[in-house]
């Protein structure tokens, strides 16, 4: 596969979608692309081909790339009126790309149909949030056949740094699930540790710089521990979409016979949240809920 050049479509160009499209485009691709809304501007003025449906866009791109919601939207583009199947009869060697987080077993069911209209099928969700997507810092997990991925790998690389095959189909929808589990009770453990130091009388900003030089030092305990103390809930990654990836997480539990108790936990603070109007807030609102039942904010 060369490095530019290629006919590539995007569908889904949202707070993620958006920065993920455009670095495809300056590597200097020709990029066909559909969405709900407008077309963010710097796609328009770099080019990008505005296609009135996703049939549209699967009839002209080689690969196409997915960043929709939940399973169902990922379901109609697919395969509703003038979707991304009908687009892909009467061709061969087209990829499509999922890289939206959904149901694994649904994306299983995707792929075969998929297979079946004689394009090869890839999940590939993400980690990192709307600044990971800007930075082309996302972490992607794979799941597909190997030679598939190998193949769009390079296209990839121009929008996550760590990259991993996982497994077969669906495979990569399983570990963003996980992904998300471990996400959540960090959010939850930071939350629950500001409140309380807070509450205890302690300066919450001296804790959390103190805690990270220490082992409860983490990622979410630095961006949003930030954003708790200066209460910033500007979305990044939605509350309720990481509510949809944790019903996910729950839902899978039962299929499996097995308990996540504390995911079940987090899942109801998320929707503690919701109720108190933070549903489409940043994730790291969660504090709100932790700080109802504590009747004490972070920074009082």
């Amino acid at each position: 596969m060369t490095q530019s050049g290629l006919q590539l479509g995007f569908i889904g160009l949202g707070l993620m979608g958006s920065p993920m499209a455009q670095h495809l485009m300056h590597a200097g691709h020709t990029l066909f692309v559909n969405t709900r809304s407008q077309v963010p501007q710097a796609l328009a003025d770099g080019g990008a081909t505005l296609c009135t449906t996703a049939q549209g866009v699967a009839q002209r791109a080689d690969i196409l790339f997915l960043m929709l919601p939940d399973t169902p939207d990922v379901d109609q583009v697919l395969f509703g009126a003038n979707g991304v199947a009908a687009g892909l009869k009467g061709s061969s060697g087209k990829v499509v790309v999922d890289m939206s987080s959904i149901d694994p077993l649904a994306t299983r069911e995707f792929a075969r149909r998929i297979q079946q209209a004689g394009a090869d099928y890839l999940d590939a969700p993400v980690s990192g949030g709307e600044v990971g997507a800007k930075a082309a810092s996302l972490t992607i997990m794979v799941g597909g056949d190997t030679a598939v991925f190998e193949r769009v790998k390079p296209l990839l690389e121009l929008m996550g740094k760590n990259i991993t095959r996982v497994g077969d189909t669906g495979a990569g929808q399983v570990c963003k699930v996980a992904n998300q589990i471990i996400v959540a009770l960090n959010i939850a453990a930071v939350s629950e540790a500001l409140v309380f130091a807070s509450k205890a009388g302690a300066d919450p900003a001296r804790v959390r710089s103190a805690l990270m030089g220490g082992f409860a030092s983490s990622r979410v305990l630095d961006v949003h521990g930030e954003r708790m103390i200066r209460r910033n809930f500007e979305p990044g990654f939605r509350m309720a979409l990481h509510q949809k990836d944790l019903n996910l997480a729950l839902q899978g539990a039962r299929r499996l016979g097995m308990a996540l108790p504390q995911t079940a936990g987090v899942a109801q603070l998320m929707q503690a949240c919701a109720a108190l109007g933070h549903g489409q807030a940043d994730h790291s609102a969660l504090v709100t809920a932790v700080e109802a039942l504590a009747a004490h904010q972070v920074m009082p």
